[in-house]
């Protein structure tokens, strides 16, 4: 089984689970280092984020109290760092929801014939900090929620107009989220966000691979804790024969692992660890993924070669591979 089969494997098994996992008593918690939306019903656990908005809102209180409910974020908390320290981005490259949909897009548009659309370095270094933005209004605006300064309804301001909320339902059937919230000011203003941020996305997603990626927040806190990541993926740059297969493979048109040539650890902001362009790469020992600094997959020019001959004809040129 080749990577690209094994994570298709994974993706799907995780979409089930965190989809429809609690309708048979499945629950992982609200500590998920992905998209796995509180708002489907019968979810199988819960996206960090909408509980990090809850904790920071809240986080006074719950100190206060010194009690069940401080201690629980804690837990919690610490539950999240343990995962994503085992795991790294590999939440988002094979197991995230949302990552998987917008994969299903992908496969829908090279079904079609649609060319995918290129954006320019200079769009994206303009759009990837917009992941970090939305991470500091998830701090700021909670506590003000608490304090009283602002309403309920600022409650997790993310989840309100995350894309999520409005698609993942979709697969249980409901479409509640899709229709304008005429309850309060706040609440109508946030709905049309929410069909706006859905719209762009959609629409960004069929023309560009991974393009809530882009600016996703959940990827750009899984990004801060970096360092202590036991997964990573590292280069040998004296192996690297410099033909440009692991920029051409990445869905996240990532090309500093085909530019660096001095440092082994290649792992940057927007990577998802899909391992593609390790999959990719025909030289051998040239790039790996290492848990711990022991690599456990490795480039192989014998390993491309076969995927090569498998993808003969089934690809356009400008497609990747």
């Amino acid at each position: 089984m080749t990577i690209r089969r094994l994570r298709t494997f994974v993706q799907h098994i995780s979409f089930a689970v965190l989809m429809y996992g609690g309708r048979i008593g499945v629950n992982l918690g609200p500590a998920v280092p992905c998209f796995a939306c509180p708002f489907v019903a019968g979810c199988g656990g819960q996206c960090y984020l909408m509980g990090l908005q809850g904790y920071i809102g809240f986080g006074m209180g719950f100190a206060a109290l010194g009690g069940t409910l401080f201690f629980r974020a804690l837990l919690w908390m610490g539950a999240f760092i343990l995962l994503v320290s085992l795991f790294g981005k590999v939440w988002c490259g094979w197991v995230c929801p949302m990552g998987l949909v917008q994969d299903w897009v992908t496969f829908l548009r090279r079904k079609l014939g649609v060319r995918e659309r290129f954006i320019a370095l200079k769009t994206r270094n303009i759009i990837s900090p917009i992941k970090y933005i939305l991470l500091i209004l998830m701090c700021l605006i909670p506590p003000l929620v608490s304090a009283g300064l602002l309403r309920d309804d600022f409650y997790a301001p993310f989840c309100n107009i995350c894309p999520g909320k409005a698609i993942l339902p979709l697969f249980t059937g409901n479409t509640r989220y899709l229709a304008l919230n005429r309850g309060n000011t706040v609440s109508l203003v946030f709905s049309i966000l929410l069909l706006i941020v859905t719209g762009v996305t959609l629409t960004g997603m069929f023309f560009k691979e991974r393009f809530f990626c882009l600016f996703c927040p959940m990827l750009g806190l899984i990004n801060l804790l970096k360092p202590i990541a036991m997964l990573r993926l590292s280069k040998t740059p004296e192996f690297c024969t410099g033909c440009a297969n692991c920029r051409r493979a990445c869905p996240m048109d990532i090309d500093a692992v085909y530019l660096e040539r001095k440092k082994n650890d290649v792992q940057t902001g927007n990577c998802v660890d899909c391992f593609r362009c390790v999959e990719g790469c025909p030289s051998d020992d040239s790039l790996s993924v290492r848990f711990l600094g022991k690599p456990f997959f490795i480039s192989k020019r014998i390993y491309r070669a076969r995927r090569k001959r498998q993808n003969i004809g089934k690809r356009g040129k400008n497609d990747k591979l």
